[in-house]
């Protein structure tokens, strides 16, 4: 089937959107190169114009690989503001602490190697803006790890809401609406993370169709 996000939507939403910067065109061509996956600067635009809108100042990611997201939250944050980076895989880690240095935002920045989901268990609210960007199927997990955390008015953006490699996007919309589907484990679990969100009473959800899909919840209560 066609891409559910054409490729021209991210190149004009790019080109609409904030200027990256040379550290962060730096982090899109080294992505480019390597085949790593990020969010992408259409993306990233609305992350920093999102935490801004909400004056945040705390913001956690679950899923940082080598900071990419991060540059573009930490660009919205105050100077005493905090971005948390988690990451299994150490080298990632050490590449994200040298590009936040770079873009000169090391002294916002804590940086956390292991398991994002014990890492948050660690941390106290409020965050006012989280990004579930970690295995597919353990989005539901982050968000049950983290929903208390999250601030009123606070966001959680889920990535890789509508498509990636291993999501199969026709399957979506009938396991959200309760049908039944033989699909991958990631389908499954976006399917389970958009419904969590939805029924959640304390959260309103919408689609940003940037990138590879993003699911917006905002804590409304």
């Amino acid at each position: 089937m066609a891409d559910p996000i054409p490729d021209a939507v991210e190149s004009f939403a790019s080109l609409v959107g904030p200027d990256p910067g040379p550290v962060l065109a730096e982090m899109d061509a080294k992505a480019e190169r390597e085949g790593f996956p990020t969010v992408g600067p259409a993306v990233g635009g609305w992350l920093r114009f999102l935490a801004g809108t909400v004056d945040a100042e705390r913001v956690f990611e679950f899923g940082s690989g080598f900071g990419y997201s991060a540059v573009w939250f930490a660009g919205a944050l105050p100077a005493d503001g905090l971005v948390v980076l988690t990451e299994v895989d150490e080298e990632e880690l050490d590449e994200a602490r040298e590009f936040l240095a770079s873009a000169g935002y090391a002294d916002r920045a804590a940086f956390e190697l292991g398991d994002a989901i014990e890492t948050v268990e660690r941390y106290d609210g409020p965050f006012d803006c989280v990004l579930v960007d970690n295995e597919k199927h353990r989005y539901t997990e982050a968000f049950a790890a983290v929903r208390e955390k999250v601030s009123p008015g606070g966001l959680v953006f889920a990535d890789n809401a509508v498509t990636a490699g291993s999501i199969e996007f026709e399957a979506l919309e009938p396991l959200l609406r309760g049908e039944a589907r033989e699909t991958t484990e990631a389908t499954r679990g976006i399917a389970e993370y958009l419904r969590t969100v939805r029924a959640d009473p304390a959260f309103e959800t919408v689609l940003l169709p940037v990138g590879e899909g993003v699911a917006v919840s905002r804590r409304t209560r």
